[in-house]
């Protein structure tokens, strides 16, 4: 690493960004909503409730014959399944916008903090959708013209720009 890159990191004061949005972050039921849905994100995501579902789902199953398979019993796992489904869409919603904004703040963070980033790069999530495709052919071409000086280089080309890798593994074996 650069030394002046090092000084640099070194004079940096700390930011403590966690501490400063807690100390700002209004109590009541925003917070009680945020806490509740990472939890029932967290309990349906494991492997006791999946079995627990697949347990309804099997009950329901072995008592259609005792029910005759009526509408009534037709309607219970139509109506539980609508609900939960209702229901869950919003709880997932929500931990999938926090865990969003979360990784958006520490991809800022990292743009910030590496020495010759794009620094307006860091909003780039608040850019409507022909933007992005205008931003994403303009780094396209950057990545092509890239290849080509490498290529006139005698430099071996890189995957996706990557070292050796696409999508971040290995490539695949020919």
């Amino acid at each position: 690493m650069p030394q002046k890159q090092e000084e640099a990191r070194v004079k940096r004061p700390p930011i403590k960004a966690v501490d400063i949005a807690r100390d700002q972050t209004p109590k009541g039921w925003r917070a009680w909503f945020a806490a509740f849905s990472r939890a029932c994100s967290n309990a349906v995501g494991s492997p006791a409730v999946f079995l627990l579902a697949l347990g309804v789902v099997l009950v329901w199953a072995i008592t259609g014959p005792l029910f005759g398979f009526s509408d009534t019993w037709q309607l219970v796992i139509n109506t539980g399944t609508t609900i939960v489904t209702f229901l869950m869409v919003f709880l997932i919603q929500s931990t999938q916008n926090r865990d969003a904004k979360a990784l958006h703040f520490k991809l800022d963070e990292l743009i910030h903090a590496v020495h010759g980033a794009h620094e307006e790069l860091i909003d780039v999530e608040d850019l409507t959708d022909e933007e992005l495709d205008r931003l994403a052919e303009h780094y396209h071409r950057v990545r092509e013209e890239r290849a080509g000086k490498r290529a006139t280089e005698g430099q071996k080309p890189r995957a996706n720009g990557k070292h050796g890798k696409r999508n971040g593994r290995s490539k695949p074996a020919a």
